[in-house]
């Protein structure tokens, strides 16, 4: 049965598989030859599967055996990735977390920039969208939508929400639309896109729409694609798939590369933001706040 299969057998597959050679794979592994070939027919009679095909020296993966490799190599990776916080190594590993809109659409780039400048440094990023997990004082870092304040948490803005709409120069060009002649009641007929509001205080259409005066005197019209997240709203729009609402500080880049423009001439400022928080408690390590200083100083 599965349970009974040796670990060991399934290193020795990894690395014969790598290979494509049992004499190559026994040299990595300080093994004979004879016992690699014994221990992949073991882990065959286990699993009553062919996983290579032998042609003389010559060796290829069957598709059980390509199935396994796949999945073998996939926790191998994994299990040595987890290994690395017991390691012992001198590098500093500072966690961070932040939602999935400003990691991908902001923080993303700046800690690749980050780490090109501090190679010795390593971040660990945890990108998630439940409040719980990012304001947990396990991270070193957080990255929060907020009003400014926080019990546990220092927090320093980043940015603050401001809502318009957006849409690729294609969508409007195609339309014959100038963008900034648009009224709200000219964009609720456009072809809307929305996304789910996973927080009570995000702002989506309908929210947007009310806070503009309400031109629509409540009558909005469905959306034409609604996505579960604001990541996803967004590429929809730079494909030129129609309007989305863009927080301008998310979007700047888009902004300035002329990848979106804003449509219409009015806004909404939501009274959040993005801040960045230190531990209110406990201090930063040295390379923490490195980090720490570096974020806003992007920002200026």
């Amino acid at each position: 049965m599965l349970e009974k299969i040796p670990l060991e057998a399934f290193r020795v597959f990894d690395a014969a598989a790598r290979a494509m050679n049992f004499s190559r794979a026994g040299r990595e592994l300080n093994i004979t030859q004879a016992a690699v070939s014994r221990r992949i027919k073991g882990l065959e009679d286990h699993l009553g599967a062919t996983l290579f095909t032998r042609r003389g020296r010559n060796l290829a993966l069957t598709a059980d055996g390509e199935r396994l490799f796949q999945r073998v190599r996939a926790t191998l990776e994994y299990l040595e990735e987890s290994l690395e916080p017991f390691r012992g190594g001198t590098g500093e590993i500072i966690s961070i977390a932040a939602s999935g809109s400003i990691s991908h659409l902001w923080l993303g780039q700046r800690l690749r920039d980050f780490g090109k400048e501090n190679p010795g440094i390593s971040v660990r990023l945890l990108t998630t969208d439940v409040h719980s997990e990012l304001a947990s004082e396990n991270n070193d870092l957080i990255i929060i939508y907020s009003t400014g304040e926080h019990p546990r948490w220092n927090l320093t803005p980043l940015m603050k929400e401001v809502l318009v709409p957006i849409a690729s120069p294609d969508y409007l060009a195609v339309r014959g639309l100038a963008p900034h002649m648009l009224t709200a009641v000219d964009i609720a007929g456009l072809d809307l896109i929305d996304y789910e509001r996973a927080n009570a205080h995000w702002i989506s259409f309908r929210q947007w729409f009310g806070r503009v005066g309400d031109p629509l005197k409540g009558k909005l019209p469905r959306p034409r694609l609604s996505f579960s997240t604001y990541i996803m709203a967004v590429e929809a729009s730079l494909r030129g798939e129609g309007i989305a609402l863009g927080s301008l500080g998310l979007i700047e880049e888009y902004l300035q590369s002329g990848a979106l423009v804003t449509v219409g001439n009015d806004s909404v400022e939501s009274g959040f933001g993005y801040y960045l928080g230190a531990p209110r408690f406990r201090s930063l390590s040295p390379e923490a706040l490195q980090l720490h200083r570096f974020l806003l100083a992007e920002n200026r």
